[in-house]
């Protein structure tokens, strides 16, 4: 049996022995929209409980337009060149185009270009938030009892747009939507508050769960507490092309957003399996392992506990190096004192969200990793088992697991949440 997955840039074909019982569980395939840009523009003159943008904005007003980062495949080359037409009246220095990095690096130049563009880098001015510059942004209010610090650059604008693209995500529900602005532009303290321990632990805190997960709960107050804001996200298939725009109202739009990927992502399976294999959905999803941690709890959503994850991911950026991952990872004995570690009131720390999730996979199955650019010793250190063939590796874990043992695979990882039907 030939399986491929998404893996960097160009896929990785493995082939299993048919005689293995093998479930392929992928999301079901939404066709592109013909007119990629057409659909934006429309959606933006007819957009979700609220007036259309080029009539929403004025001479004089200031923009911010808040845009995903490296980490995210949202096609920015379709949908700025629209959304600034859109806003063909203002002038350029009248512009700011926000990257929400969050806590994660900033951007390259080179980076940008590839994201943007080089005649949007060139003519726009663009801010990339940098989450330990507590001087860069202002306190807002509280949620929840946590103090919300934003950009202060993003709170003068007069009209602020969040672009992105929803997709699901393991713990804040479903991306897009208010995560431009916190964690995107946020301070650090900010994001560790809504990420703390505590919400990371409340079970509602996972996959395609909005109302009623503390951590939605507070992005979306956050959002809020920064001012009115316009929304354009889309939804993609797995060739990372548009099959939806969702424009307007932030709460409104988001939610059509979250109810259209919804019925595509959501994937029933007949019972938990021996053997999960999975991806990070490719590039630029796969980047480092911190990001591969969503594919590696979509996996163990699935998977029998003691059982085995096999998780392919192109790790172009490492662990990575920037950051407290992978020092919390390497730090740490196993996954138990990892969680410990976490959980510990004196915890705060940057990452500390992606390292309990880690843990908690860690101990319920066995997690072996297959990236042409972590080394046997960097996997280990990280509290994973090396893979160097995945086929091999799968073979030898079906005979551990027994003659009938169960195999699911996840070609497009976390663009997949699979659930055991009741």
């Amino acid at each position: 049996m030939q399986v491929r997955l998404a893996y960097g840039k160009t896929g990785l074909e493995v082939a299993l022995p048919e005689r293995l019982r093998v479930d392929i569980v992928q999301p079901g395939h939404v066709e592109a929209l013909a007119d990629q840009a057409g659909a934006v523009r429309q959606a933006l003159g007819q957009p979700v409980g609220a007036r259309p943008l080029r009539e929403s904005v004025q001479a004089g007003d200031r923009i911010g337009i808040v845009c995903n980062d490296i980490t995210r495949p949202t096609p920015y080359r379709t949908i700025l060149p629209v959304l600034l037409d859109e806003l063909g009246h203002i002038s350029p220095e009248a512009i700011t185009l926000f990257v929400a990095t969050g806590t994660h690096r900033a951007n390259t130049p080179d980076e940008l270009r590839a994201m943007f563009g080089a005649d949007i880098v060139q003519r726009f001015r663009i801010v990339q938030n940098d989450a330990h510059d507590r001087d860069s942004h202002a306190l807002v209010g509280t949620t929840d009892g946590n103090e919300v610090w934003i950009h202060k650059e993003y709170l003068r604008c007069s009209v602020r747009i969040l672009t992105g693209f929803i997709e699901p995500h393991f713990f804040a529900g479903f991306s897009g939507g208010g995560k431009a602005c916190m964690p995107g532009l946020a301070g650090v303290e900010t994001i560790l508050g809504n990420h703390c321990a505590r919400n990371m632990d409340h079970p509602l805190a996972t996959w395609a769960v909005t109302h009623g997960n503390p951590i939605w709960e507070g992005i979306r107050a956050a959002a809020l507490l920064a001012g009115p804001a316009f929304l354009l996200n889309v939804t993609l298939n797995r060739d990372k092309r548009i099959t939806g725009v969702f424009a307007g109202d932030l709460d409104q739009a988001h939610e059509c957003g979250c109810a259209f990927v919804r019925q595509h992502a959501l994937t029933p399976v007949p019972a938990l399996y021996d053997i999960v294999i999975t991806s990070n959905a490719g590039f630029p999803l796969d980047l480092n392992l911190y990001q591969a941690v969503k594919g590696m709890s979509a996996a163990a959503r699935v998977v029998k506990p003691g059982g085995a994850i096999l998780v392919a991911a192109d790790c172009w950026d490492g662990i990575p190096e920037h950051g407290r991952y992978r020092r919390l990872l390497c730090e740490a004995a196993d996954p138990r004192s990892l969680l410990e570690r976490v959980r510990a009131d004196d915890c705060r720390c940057q990452d500390a969200w992606q390292a309990q999730i880690h843990a908690l996979v860690c101990q319920k199955a066995d997690v072996y990793l297959f990236s042409h650019n972590l080394s046997d010793e960097q996997i280990e250190r990280a509290l994973l088992r090396p893979c160097r063939d995945i086929a091999e590796t799968v073979v030898r874990l079906s005979q551990v697991h027994g003659r009938d043992a169960s195999i699911c695979v996840l070609p497009e990882g976390p663009q997949t949440v699979p659930y055991v039907q009741q």
